[in-house]
């Protein structure tokens, strides 16, 4: 079938890097296997909707990390456009990139995630942030994680192990989002499962085990080579791994996702599988986890990305 893929990859958040090199990774690997597919790579420019308006593509594949491309806004826009995509709905990418409501919505299907509280800069303001880092420390106890409630790439993630390390931390999450999550932190076996949508319904890759320095999977240990120390699969027994799989698939169901998605979670000493999170636009990068499980899998990321602008296209 010869069809007009767009990769859409760049925009303005502070994951443009990241998301250049997945855009450019899955374009040469789609015109290594599919050399019907005409594959263009675009950025995100006021350009963009008349370049489709002058031509529609088949298919638009968005690889944008951040909240351009996964707080549901631009699948909006895709929509209103009548452009088909891969990846999740405007209303499920908006579900899943708000930590707090993924956490909900997960927990609902009777998924363990860790005690969290979210609030937003203002709350500080008007209690005072010694009062309420004092409650929360509290109530939640340490070590836990601050993070931004919306943001990828654990921009402004930072583990806090102490009274004294809270405020920096907290500061360092209100600098990309005006609301925080603090989280428990769950001492276990850090582990991410990738979904992809079949024919046949969503299926678990390999699972990834991430061996981080410090214990804490940042920007810089994500996306240097050589930082950080990858097992795929992860080194768990049958059983857990079974459960973490079906915790990953789990998330992609009742997230409404479809064709891809990534979801991170702790397995802690009694086995229990904890959900952190869940990315509806995975990294493709050479370090990112997705294409980790795909190469165990035994799959290859252009046919997989290939296969899912099919589904796409066919309407599923």
């Amino acid at each position: 079938m010869s069809l007009s893929v767009v990769v859409l990859a760049g925009g303005l958040s502070a994951e443009r890097d990241v998301s250049l090199r997945s855009g450019r990774r899955v374009a040469e690997a789609l015109r290594a296997v599919a050399p019907d597919f005409e594959v263009i790579e675009s950025d995100l420019d006021g350009r963009l909707l008349q370049q489709f308006a002058d031509q529609a593509p088949d298919c638009v594949i968005p690889l944008l990390h951040g909240a351009a491309g996964e707080d549901g806004a631009l699948r909006d826009v895709l929509d209103c456009a009548g452009i088909t995509f891969v990846g999740a709905s405007g209303e499920a990418a908006r579900l899943a990139f708000d930590k707090p409501v993924a956490k909900t919505l997960v927990a609902s299907a009777g998924i363990a995630t860790p005690a969290s509280v979210a609030l937003p800069h203002s709350m500080f303001r008007e209690l005072g942030a010694a009062a309420v880092l004092d409650v929360i420390a509290e109530h939640l106890g340490f070590p836990l994680i601050v993070k931004p409630t919306k943001g990828g790439s654990a921009l402004g993630a930072s583990i806090v192990h102490n009274a004294e390390e809270f405020p920096a931390a907290m500061v360092g999450a209100f600098a990309y989002c005006d609301v925080a999550l603090m989280e428990r932190a769950v001492i276990g076996t850090e582990v991410s499962i990738s979904v992809i949508d079949t024919v046949d319904g969503p299926i678990a890759l390999p699972s990834v085990q991430i061996n981080a320095p410090g214990g804490m999977y940042d920007y810089n240990a994500r996306y240097t080579a050589g930082t950080t120390e990858f097992f795929v699969p992860a080194r768990i027994d049958t059983d857990l791994s079974e459960a973490a799989s079906a915790v990953a698939i789990t998330a992609h169901v009742s997230l409404g996702l479809r064709h891809w998605s990534r979801t991170d979670m702790i397995i802690d000493a009694d086995g229990v599988c904890w959900f952190l999170e869940t990315n509806v636009a995975p990294g493709m990068t050479e370090t990112s986890l997705f294409p980790q499980s795909l190469a165990a899998s035994g799959f290859s990321l252009g046919e997989v990305a290939a296969d899912l602008v099919r589904l796409a296209v066919s309407g599923r």
